[in-house]
């Protein structure tokens, strides 16, 4: 094994590959048969940019065909039963690990299966109609399965990162997200995976049930039984709850089963949409951008801010809502370069955006969210009058929903201010910046369309002011960053779940339920893919080793 840096032309280029390898190695570049690349990143801090790359070279001899030993998924029929309660990647996870256990599972989704779901995904768009359990986050591989696919977790403490991308290799998706530092699969190519992750799961002896929402838990002396669906069917077995950061029927019905849950922190705010040719100019250090070789460029921010810098704006005459004085993380979110901004509302009367990208980033436009986190108290003094105009009551203090409330009640002023349709609310950056309407808006990603509107006066000034001292901390860092050939599209909510499902940190099931293992990003235990395949696995370990203890 070796280690190179190179210029982006020669480590794209196979043929050159192979003749630095062979420089470097001091051998004839005719004795190399193959070069597997075992790790790369871009390095891209000086104008320089450079390919870092560990690499395997095989001389005189060809590479092995596989990179590793493929799972052998056993025989299950006639095992016992495990519900899997959501299929997105906590869900089908648990559902192949309980297979590699000996288990059986019977995967309940409420939604449609993959195929299915574009057809309704694509009214969205065009006809502006959102089918409440098939959407951006119902269905058959969950909220995941329609994104950018970023495989980059920092969950390496809690699992097997590397073997979660070896599954979704054996699935389908390309080795190269074994040897990138920051992988995805992208959008185009995630369901095809995903289906192939069903037909296994069946083909082992599992079941997967479409269109079968999970209405009940059913209980017995303390101890989760199984679920009801909503056909009125029992299913019966350990219950995985898997059902992702946006079934909030969930939540209720947990809340009034006396299932221990708590409000959990969130972060709220916009997607923030560049042309991605500007942020190839800016990331690279070069007019010409990414060039032939590079990919799209991706960026990350994080600031601590108060709103302290709109504070003293105000001392000059300028019209600036309330919220300075707690410091609270603005950050980059979700950065999808080369990517879209797409409706991710999964109900009425709600505006929800996020982002998503092909596998190749080829769009002419890079997105990423842009939020403000927030905790339970923030909701007492600084969002009363959002409440107030979505006619809704402030949520109590001791309300395990109030997080959830709030995100309700931005996600409807937002869709409100967007025409009560799914058409969004957008604002130029610098305008943004400023307090001021923009005149007109650049072209967008965004399908549905987007609508000219001061988001600086209506969303919470919590949000506003703290989102505007980011942005220009972002704009002192990176040079071109903050122009008004950016635009601010509203609102992004869904970043992670505003609940968490209270479990113990050995068995992983409820405290106070046995039989229950909430599951993933839903439960408020994972943020993003491979986080949540993580915790699937560790949620499909922990009903086995239950019930070997019972045998």
């Amino acid at each position: 094994m070796i280690s190179l840096r190179l210029p982006p032309e020669i480590a794209y280029t196979p043929s050159r590959l192979k003749a630095a390898c062979a420089d470097e190695m001091g051998v004839d570049v005719a004795s190399i048969k193959d070069v597997r690349i075992l790790r790369r990143s871009i390095d891209a801090r000086q104008r320089q940019i450079f390919v870092n790359l560990s690499l395997e070279v095989f001389i005189d001899e060809p590479a092995p065909e596989l990179y590793f030993a493929p799972i052998v998924y056993p025989d299950v029929n006639g095992k016992p039963a495990v519900i899997v309660v959501g299929a997105g990647p906590g869900g089908l996870f648990a559902a192949l690990r309980l297979i590699e256990l000996g288990l059986r599972p019977i995967v309940l989704e409420r939604g449609k299966d993959v195929h299915e779901r574009r057809k309704d995904i694509a009214l969205i768009s065009r006809e502006h109609t959102v089918n409440s359990e098939s959407n951006y986050s119902f269905g058959e591989g969950g909220a995941g399965a329609f994104s950018d696919g970023k495989l980059y977790t920092r969950s390496k403490k809690r699992g097997n990162v590397e073997k979660i991308l070896r599954v979704f290799c054996q699935h389908g998706a390309s080795t190269d997200i074994l040897c990138d530092a920051h992988p995805h699969i992208g959008t185009d190519k995630l369901p095809r995976i995903i289906e192939r992750m069903r037909e296994q799961i069946i083909a082992a002896g599992g079941e997967v049930h479409f269109q079968t929402r999970a209405d009940a838990l059913i209980i017995e002396k303390q101890e989760v039984r199984g679920v009801v669906a909503s056909d009125g069917r029992a299913y019966e077995g350990p219950v995985i709850l898997a059902t992702g950061h946006s079934a909030r029927d969930v939540y209720q019905m947990l809340h009034r089963s006396q299932v221990a849950i708590e409000a959990k922190g969130l972060a709220v705010g916009v997607r923030l949409e560049h042309p991605s040719h500007l942020i190839d100019q800016i990331q690279y250090h070069s007019r010409e951008g990414r060039g032939k070789y590079l990919p799209a460029a991706e960026y990350s921010f994080v600031a601590q801010c108060t709103g302290a810098v709109q504070q003293k704006a105000k001392k000059r005459g300028a019209s600036v809502q309330k919220g300075g004085g707690v410091s609270r993380g603005v950050y980059s979110f979700c950065m999808c370069p080369g990517g879209f901004v797409v409706p991710a509302a999964s109900g009425a009367e709600q505006l929800v955006v996020n982002g998503m990208s092909p596998s190749n980033r080829g769009s002419a436009w890079s997105n990423s969210g842009m939020v403000v986190e927030l905790h339970p108290e923030d909701i007492d003094n600084n969002f009363s009058e959002l409440f107030a105009n979505c006619e809704m009551e402030v949520p109590a203090t001791d309300d395990p929903l109030r997080m959830m409330h709030l995100q309700s009640a931005l996600e409807r002023m937002t869709w409100q201010q967007g025409g009560c349709k799914q058409t969004a609310p957008a604002q130029r950056m610098y305008d943004f910046l400023n307090g001021r309407l923009s005149g007109e808006l650049p072209a967008t990603s965004y399908a549905p369309g987007v609508i000219a509107s001061p988001l600086h006066f209506w969303m919470p000034g919590f949000i506003v002011t703290r989102l505007q001292e980011g942005f220009r901390i972002f704009g002192q860092r990176s040079k071109g960053f903050l122009t008004n050939e950016a635009v601010l599209i509203a609102s992004e909510t869904r970043t992670s779940s505003p609940v968490r499902i209270l479990r113990d940190q050995d068995s992983l099931q409820s405290p106070h339920l046995q039989g229950l293992f909430p599951c993933g990003e839903g439960a408020g235990y994972a943020g993003g893919i491979v986080s949540s395949a993580i915790d699937g696995e560790r949620c499909a370990e922990a009903v086995a080793q239950m019930l070997a203890r019972e045998k």
